[in-house]
Formats: structure tokens, sequence, C-alpha cells
């Protein structure tokens, strides 16, 4: 039996004054049968680093905004189940925070080599946006989270999401 490794992420669902939500684009496993996907921005919790640090790490290096992390306030989504990082399988839970920004101009010049070479786009999507694609936007169930968290709803614990699904 082949041991998986656990990785453990903060991402952040972004959301700008004009209640667009910012997402990354990257290559799908060549498995899914589909060129890419979209996810927020955030990546994996170095070792003795807290969700939120990661989570303002992230941030700055994927983006160029500098938080404070109490900007990020409690986690608001978990999702969790297997995932493909290049060659190898890992068991992966991904913890969510919820920050609102009047505007960023992004700024990708603290990304790591492996973003630079993973991420092809960027966009700010808008909620009738996230309605109605057909594209695989992840985590699952943010069109039905995201106008309550706008909204102001404060959450008495994480929702949990489904995972991200392969098409078939």
């Amino acid at each position: 039996m082949t041991n998986v490794a656990i990785r453990h992420s903060a991402r952040v669902l972004l959301v700008d004054a004009a209640e667009r939500l910012l997402l990354f684009r990257f290559p799908a496993p060549v498995s899914w049968r589909i060129p890419y996907f979209w996810v927020t921005p955030g990546g994996g919790v170095d070792e003795g680093e807290s969700l939120a640090v990661a989570a303002i790490r992230e941030l700055r290096e994927e983006i160029g905004l500098e938080l404070e992390p109490d900007r990020l306030g409690p986690l608001v989504a978990v999702t969790s189940g297997p995932a493909e990082l290049g060659e190898r399988l890992v068991e992966a839970t991904d913890s969510f925070f919820f920050v609102q920004v009047d505007g960023h101009v992004i700024d990708t010049s603290g990304q790591e080599e492996m973003e630079r070479g993973q991420i092809s786009a960027y966009h700010w999507w808008s909620l009738p946006e996230l309605a109605a694609t057909s594209e695989l936007i992840t985590p699952l169930g943010l069109p039905g989270l995201l106008p309550r968290l706008i909204a102001g709803e404060v959450l008495a614990e994480p929702v949990r999401l489904p995972w991200r699904r392969p098409p078939c």
C-alpha cells in the first residue's frame, strides 16, 4: 500500500468592491479531459505555519496584496479529497477565508517558479458569471456561498463544500 501525502492549504475568497471573486486558471490533470480549471488564491501551509499566516503569505506572493492576519476573520469553508500535484497523489484539505477589498492591482512578481509556470490567467468573476459558467471552478459550491458572505452573513462554523471532481 502506498502512503498518500497529506496536504493542507490556506485559500482566500477575495472579493472586490464590485462583488467579483478573483480566480486563477491552472492546467487540469490529463485524466480530467479538460484543459484547465479555476481556483482561488492560496496554497500549501508550511510546517509550523498557521492557516491565517499561510493565507496572508500566499496573497503577498501570488498577487502582491499585503494584509494583516486579523483581516481574514474566521474560516468560512473547508473542502477535502484526493488531488494530483504533478506526479504525486495527495489527500488535500483546503481551508478558505473570506476577504473583501476595495480593489487591487494584481502584482505577480512575487510568485514562485511553479506558480509562474502553472497560472496561465487570472480573472475577477462576477456572481452571474460564476453561476452561468460551464468551466470548472473550485471549490464547488461557490455560487451558493459567496452571496451569503458578501451580504455579511456570519457563519457559525465553516461550510463543508463538495470536493472538486474531474469532468467525465
